[in-house]
């Protein structure tokens, strides 16, 4: 107890030197925790004799009183200090001109949809949708994809526990366009599809173009004409189009649509593979199962349908070579297409 106050004194400059909240806390506890030294003279005190004992507690406890006052303000002139610092470290010249707004511009795969469906239109198609979350019937079913058909297994679909799914194309519109108003009718169907890849050519979401034209006296030669009339109107230059014998099961026949090369112009190239060609669409005759399954009479009506990436015309229409750059929101990239037209 006789070096009471050059312990008090040790403890006040100890506080008095903590530069940070940390080191102060550790003081703290040092002296006044409840193994600390003051803490520990104060259980002394109280075991002095009756004469002596009193006047000891009281002398430790203003000592204790006067640690924890000076804490208390070391502990605000901490804070202080490191407010202040932050706001000349972080400071900001409210007299600097602003960044100003710059306009925004359509995606470029919006783009592309727009234009695909203002190319239709005036073709006197319908645009048409549809639920993105479908049931087995409309994504496969009606469309002559019986549940044992390998074609499943090439769309790699991603189920729910339910049983429904994510369509794997946007033709269930069709399905339900046809069972709603009939034939005759002519309609395309654009929007996001769902399948299970990923690389620089597909992504698990993508959009998808559907097209259907229903009507008596609808042949194979009305879809070759739809199907290049829209190709050089897209492209804005002539382009030569063939047809490959294909198959899909929800048309008979079928085929697979190349364009030339608009890269190359036909010459060859990389993008071609060196053969002027570029497969653009799948097309054929719907099938007179998928006809009857929407309720149209297949005697009466036939049909074409034809499928292509609207994704993939982007990728062609503005020279981009990898898919997953229209789905990294990187402004900089984004912002090269406010130049382009629709």
């Amino acid at each position: 107890m006789a070096d009471l106050a050059v312990i008090t004194r040790q403890a006040l400059d100890e506080v008095a030197a903590c530069g940070d909240l940390a080191a102060l806390e550790d003081a703290r506890v040092r002296w006044l925790g409840k193994k600390g030294r003051i803490t520990e003279l104060l259980k002394s005190a109280g075991k002095l004799v009756a004469s002596a004992g009193p006047e000891a507690v009281a002398r430790v406890q203003k000592a204790r009183a006067d640690l924890e006052v000076a804490i208390v303000a070391r502990r605000a002139e901490i804070s202080r200090a490191d407010i202040e610092r932050k706001l000349v470290a972080e400071r900001m010249d409210v007299t600097l001109p602003g960044r100003g707004e710059e306009p925004g511009g359509l995606h470029p795969v919006t783009k592309t949809r727009l234009r695909i469906e203002t190319l239709f239109r005036q073709a006197g198609f319908d645009v048409a949708s549809g639920p993105e979350i479908e049931d087995d019937f409309h994504n496969f079913g009606a469309l002559n994809i019986p549940p044992d058909h390998p074609a499943r297994a090439m769309h790699d679909t991603f189920y729910f526990p339910d049983g429904r799914l994510l369509r794997t194309h946007t033709s269930p519109v069709q399905i339900r366009a046809l069972l709603e108003h009939g034939a005759p009718l002519a309609l395309i169907a654009p929007g996001r599809v769902y399948r299970c890849d990923s690389d620089m050519t597909h992504s698990p979401m993508f959009h998808q173009l559907e097209g259907l034209a229903v009507g008596e006296n609808v042949s194979f030669a009305n879809m070759k004409a739809v199907l290049h009339g829209f190709l050089q109107a897209f492209f804005e230059r002539d382009l030569a189009m063939r047809l490959r014998p294909s198959y899909f099961p929800f048309t008979e026949p079928s085929a697979e649509v190349d364009m030339s090369c608009v890269f190359c112009d036909g010459k060859g190239c990389r993008t071609c593979k060196h053969s002027g060609w570029l497969e653009i669409s799948g097309c054929g005759m719907v099938h007179p199962n998928v006809l009857h399954a929407s309720g149209v009479d297949p005697e009466r009506y036939t049909g074409y349908a034809f499928g292509a990436g609207i994704d993939r015309l982007a990728m062609l229409r503005y020279g981009v070579n990898d898919l997953r750059l229209f789905f990294e929101n990187d402004l900089r990239f984004l912002r090269q297409f406010r130049a382009f037209g629709a």
